[in-house]
């Protein structure tokens, strides 16, 4: 089956945030997201769950482990399972990306 955010279950998080399940396993999960400018997730880690944020469009701020990551457009990230992180968009245009988690990192959300 062809996935797009135009067919794929969607949800809201955050502040006014979306996401769309392209894919939605125990064991993967690829998960298009947009985050409007000036938006941020809370800091927390997953005990099972490694993902990868692969960016679409925008700039994501990164902060894993204490430290500052800015990933571009066309570039990722990986935050191994344990890693305290959180994704923020401080700039002037939407954010999308995509987050691969495996395995799938819902029900493994620990909030610090």
């Amino acid at each position: 089956m062809i996935n797009s955010i135009l067919n794929s279950e969607s949800y809201k998080w955050g502040n006014d945030c979306d996401g769309w399940h392209l894919l939605k396993s125990d064991s993967l999960s690829v998960i298009q997201e947009r985050m409007p400018v000036g938006t941020f997730e809370q800091l927390h880690y997953h005990h099972n769950s490694q993902q990868l944020f692969f960016i679409l469009s925008g700039i994501a701020t990164f902060e894993i482990d204490g430290k500052n990551y800015v990933v571009n457009a066309h570039e990722s990230i990986h935050v191994p399972k344990l890693s305290k992180h959180k994704i923020s968009n401080y700039n002037s245009e939407d954010l999308h990306f995509l987050v691969i988690s495996e395995p799938k990192s819902h029900g493994d959300r620990v909030n610090c």
